[in-house]
């Protein structure tokens, strides 16, 4: 069995400010370790669980987060952007049999998270097919589009509520809940044994279950903080400014609405 674990950190337990996202932060040290912690407990489970082979996905901001001798033996990681249009997925292909997400956030607007946001701070909000775009809801379309289950995710109570909506059968953990600029989060090491049983006990399962039918259209709305953005991204091939500060872009291939989101979001 393959497993492929995509990993962020603005769902990671306890986290609440964006200083404590950034690698450079001595507050964001803790942070990255909790994150390594909680996609250790992820790749451990999926080994148990029957893996011969782990590929982990170092997927915020520099990508380079995820202390690597902290991962369980063999599992492989991919640190740095490609530039590859499947970004916070590359590496994933039909080859594997289940994608984790650890850490995920909800999407820009939504008030569940203080740092909600949707891949670029400069996207006021993003919808694919009227849908309220997440980078969980872009992600794991790119594992449907590789006809791969979506087994496990965590990260906070309204992005975890929106996965079980999109995919009822995956497994989550609800890390933290967040109100306003706050969150009451889990215990960090409550959070990894639940990580690691939840992990085990979704890839033990019917992993057809977890399987996410592909839309036929896509019609993307990314509406930004600045005109100027949004005059720019109209030259892109295909995309329409339907108003100052937003563009939309429609395609029936899925891989064309990454290329646009990797050059435009």
């Amino acid at each position: 069995m393959k497993v492929f674990i995509s990993s962020d950190i603005e769902g990671t337990t306890g986290i609440v400010a964006w200083n404590e996202t950034n690698l450079n932060s001595d507050v964001g040290d803790y942070f990255k370790k909790q994150m390594t912690r909680e996609v250790a407990a992820a790749a451990q489970a999926a080994f148990d669980a029957g893996a011969d082979d782990v590929l982990v996905k170092d997927a915020h901001d520099s990508a380079r987060n995820i202390i690597p001798t902290e991962l369980p033996q063999p599992t492989r990681l991919v640190r740095g952007w490609s530039g590859h249009p499947f970004c916070m997925m590359f590496g994933l292909d039909s080859s594997f049999d289940a994608v984790v997400f650890t850490g995920y956030h909800s999407a820009a607007t939504v008030p569940g998270n203080p740092l909600s946001h949707t891949m670029d701070s400069g996207v006021a909000n993003l919808t694919i097919n009227g849908i309220q775009g997440s980078e969980f809801l872009i992600n794991a379309y790119t594992a449907a589009y590789c006809n791969v289950p979506i087994a496990f995710v965590s990260g906070d109570d309204d992005l975890c509520q929106f996965a079980k909506k999109l995919v009822p059968a995956i497994q989550t953990v609800s890390t933290n809940k967040g109100t306003g600029n706050a969150t009451i989060s889990i215990h960090p090491k409550t959070a990894c044994e639940l990580i690691g049983q939840r992990v085990m006990l979704a890839l033990q399962g019917n992993l057809d279950d977890c399987r996410l039918e592909l839309p036929k259209t896509f019609d993307i709305v990314a509406k930004y903080k600045e005109h100027q953005r949004a005059y720019r991204s109209g030259f892109y091939p295909g995309a329409k400014q339907i108003d100052s500060t937003t563009i939309q872009f429609v395609t029936d291939d899925y891989f064309e609405a990454l290329r646009m989101m990797r050059f435009l979001v």
